[in-house]
């Protein structure tokens, strides 16, 4: 069942920007295979290989542990599990990228879920002689429903099954058939070690009957930059800030996502609904005509007009309606149970706004894919929800706008993240919508 290609054959071979997370059950090997990536493509200074000695001897290791290069909480280097999301940055000659190493202990669901959001594809790891884990399976759905849409799998821990062709076919058959239940491109497996380093940023000998990628190889080819452009919306510019310049002109600032934004586009303002023209954009490095998904920039508008944080600039003819109800699906982080009636506050974008629970209506069984009848989602379920808001937001469905169409459910008397939200039904292969 080895792959025939490399994912995302064809893309540009200009360096540009991969995000990706690596997910997985815990122990399965992620941060292992993380830091074995940045260690042998050079992207540790001496003093950070030091420092990794030192704590690798403090925990009674043999050598370098290379999990220690992204666990860099004092609590995860001593109990040996990645708590929080680690992030790091690495480049090669071919392109940069962002990796986001993210927990496996089921209760850092919520922690893994932020790592993912932003992630253009996710890089599954999976433990060939335990095999494929609910917790890895609930990893890929998260992702799936945040609309990940590439995956690389690493069959980890080959030479402890003595790179046996068998066991990384049981892993790559799983993996294919539960990518295709997700609705996401069918992986590429790579058979690999990451304590040794077989497969991972070179290739190895030790499996003669692999002709695929390494891991390096194919993150090098994956598509990039999908995570702000999703479906064929407009450009969405949600105000994160108003910059007043010395004459009294004002800009706006915030990130585009979703299309192009260019200097003498008609937009609104939602949800206020104020109109105007692009007078300007601008970088830090000086003036655009148009400014394309994941840049950060500010926008100087034709008209006086009364906008601020929390708005929502988009094109006119092609915003999104502004509502007060929305069907979403949660991802429920909280150990007290979201049921009818509960209020919390949502943030959706630079907007926050009172929101009120009208209904649970489905629960999402992990391992069948199947949304089942339910009253109330508990910690670390998914499931759909009707939400009442207390004022109105500008969002698109998810699967148009990753950005726009995502929030977070926050406490009222906590102050606490409880969940994770997608507008609309779950956008999963097996997953019809309940409505």
């Amino acid at each position: 069942m080895e792959p025939d290609h490399v994912a995302g054959e064809g893309s540009p071979a200009a360096t540009d920007l991969l995000r990706f997370a690596a997910v997985g059950s815990v122990d399965d090997g992620k941060s292992t295979l993380i830091g074995r990536l940045l260690h042998d493509t050079k992207q540790l200074t001496t003093d950070q290989i030091d420092a990794l000695s030192a704590a690798s001897r403090r925990r009674g290791s043999q050598g370098v542990d290379l999990s220690f290069v992204t666990d860099g909480l004092k609590a995860e280097r001593e109990q040996g599990i990645t708590i929080d999301v680690a992030y790091r940055y690495a480049a090669t000659p071919r392109r940069k990228f962002v990796i986001a190493d993210t927990p496996g202990h089921v209760q850092y669901t919520r922690n893994m879920a932020t790592g993912a959001s932003t992630a253009d594809l996710v890089v599954v790891v999976v433990d060939v002689t335990a095999g494929l884990r609910e917790q890895t399976r609930r990893h890929c759905c998260i992702a799936a429903l945040l609309g990940v849409r590439h995956m690389v799998v690493a069959a980890n821990k080959m030479d402890l099954a003595g790179w046996d062709r068998g066991a990384y076919d049981k892993v790559a058959g799983a993996m294919e058939e539960l990518a295709a239940r997700l609705g996401i491109e069918t992986p590429v497996v790579i058979p690999v070690s990451a304590l040794l380093g077989d497969n991972v940023a070179e290739h190895s000998a030790s499996a003669p009957w692999y002709d695929g990628p390494s891991v390096l190889e194919a993150l090098e080819h994956a598509p990039a930059g999908a995570w702000a452009v999703q479906g064929d919306g407009g450009a969405r510019l949600p105000v994160q800030w108003v910059v007043r310049s010395d004459d009294g002109t004002r800009q706006y600032a915030g990130m585009v996502s979703g299309g192009v934004l260019r200097v003498g586009d008609d937009v609104v303002a939602l949800p206020s609904g104020a109109r105007s023209r692009v007078a300007r954009i601008a970088t830090f490095d000086g003036p655009l005509e148009e400014a394309t998904p994941s840049l950060s920039v500010t926008v100087e508008l034709e008209d006086d007009v009364d906008v601020g944080r929390g708005e929502l600039i988009a094109p006119v003819g092609d915003a999104p309606e502004p509502t007060t109800e929305v069907l979403a699906t949660l991802c429920w982080f909280s150990p007290e149970p979201v049921r009818a009636g509960k209020r919390y506050r949502v943030k959706h974008t630079t907007r926050v706004v009172p929101a009120r629970v009208t209904a649970v209506e489905a629960r999402l069984d992990v391992g069948t894919l199947a949304l089942e009848a339910a009253d109330e989602l508990g910690d670390n379920d998914i499931g759909v929800t009707v939400l009442s808001l207390g004022s109105p937001i500008a969002a698109d469905p998810y699967r148009v706008n990753r950005v726009t169409g995502s929030f977070v459910v926050i406490d009222e008397g906590t102050n606490a993240t409880v969940a994770a939200g997608m507008v609309g039904p779950p956008v999963l292969a097996a997953s019809p919508s309940t409505r």
